[in-house]
């Protein structure tokens, strides 16, 4: 395995490369590629943080842990709180920064202040020739014009192997408090959660957990203002039954939501679909599935499935697309439409000419 230790050895590695390479992070996603496995793991550490101007500037693979920890004590947070993938797949490793934002991975805070990919301020990565590239710095001319971070976030590193990056973060909130609908069928639940986004009352989590008949809301912020706000939200919500989770009950809560916890020790494959909320009970009833778990409000639905399953077919057309995260039996990512994969096909050729970073995904 290859594991440079800084940006100048990724590049020769890189430029020197005479087969694919299979680019990972702390390995805990388990994006399958084939190619030499490139890891970034060496490349770590903090190298900037100024709590003042809320920035952070962190080499690929320092951990997420490690960057938590930091922030903790100046009581900031990754507010777009990424997945920690282990338990759902069954995997060991460290989850570290560049592979949270090559996969532009992001939580149940989603719905309230954006995806990973909005808190990336800039990034450093090395292209398919070994060419190392700074966003803002100095910007290869064949790629002049694109937005370099936003292509970068959600890559899965198919078009440059990320060496630094640069984020935003946020203040921690005083307190948290969730709410919880007992007792609610999926489209009431649905339509409660609607309801309550478009509300005034700030919701920062909006969830469905249907095996366990709770639908969740989840609300930040000082201690005044949330024990007001959950009031507000119980007077304009209806259910057989409602409570409510305290700081630490609700920060549980939101780390089952955001993890998946429910389905990591249940047999199947398991899928990810990113729809319209409205469409989301629909869809759930169509796929056959053999769990399901609603975040976002409805808009991004978790669904285990029999092994071999194939979701795509059951769901049909629908505003939206589903990922494959646990399983092996189609291809990961949804088929793209033609004129999609002629971008794709164009933006990998100048990214990366020899098409040695990660091959099959993606397209």
């Amino acid at each position: 395995m290859h594991r440079p230790t800084t940006e100048a050895e990724l590049a020769g590695m890189i430029a020197g490369a005479q087969e694919p390479l299979h680019v990972i992070g702390g390995a805990t996603r388990g994006v399958g590629a084939g190619g030499a496995p490139l890891s970034t793991v060496a490349l770590s550490g903090i190298t900037l943080y100024e709590p003042g101007a809320m920035t952070l500037v962190a080499q690929a693979g320092t951990p997420v842990a490690e960057i938590e920890a930091v922030l903790a004590r100046e009581n900031q947070r990754l507010a777009f709180e990424p997945m920690d993938h282990r338990a759902l797949l069954g995997r060991t490793g460290t989850p570290t920064i560049g592979g949270v934002m090559a996969a532009n991975v992001s939580g149940p805070r989603r719905i309230s202040v954006g995806a990973a990919r909005d808190f990336l301020l800039g990034v450093r990565y090395v292209d398919g020739m070994g060419q190392a590239v700074k966003n803002g710095g100095r910007v290869m001319k064949n790629v002049t014009g694109y937005d370099l971070v936003k292509l970068m976030a959600g890559s899965f590193g198919t078009l440059g192997v990320l060496s630094e990056i640069s984020m935003k973060v946020l203040p921690c909130p005083e307190t948290e408090a969730t709410l919880i609908l007992h007792g609610l069928d999926d489209l009431p639940a649905i339509t409660a959660l609607a309801r309550a986004l478009g509300s005034p009352f700030e919701v920062t989590g909006a969830a469905h957990d249907p095996a366990a008949g709770q639908t969740a809301l989840r609300i930040e912020g000082f201690s005044s203002s949330v024990d007001y706000r959950i009031g507000a939200l119980k007077s304009l919500l209806s259910a057989p039954v409602m409570t409510v989770l305290d700081a630490d009950a609700s920060a549980a809560h939101w780390a089952m939501v955001r993890d998946v916890t429910p389905f990591a020790q249940e047999a199947g494959d398991v899928w990810r679909v990113s729809c319209k909320p409205s469409q989301g009970p629909a869809l759930a009833a169509r796929s056959g599935a053999l769990g399901v778990l609603y975040d976002w409000a409805g808009g991004l639905i978790w669904l285990r499935m029999a092994r071999g399953g194939d979701l795509r077919s059951a769901l049909g057309s629908y505003d939206g697309h589903a990922t494959l995260v646990r399983g092996d039996s189609f291809a990961r990512f949804e088929p793209e439409s033609a004129g999609v994969a002629r971008l794709t096909s164009g933006l990998r050729k100048r990214f990366d000419p020899r098409r040695i970073f990660n091959p099959g995904v993606m397209g």
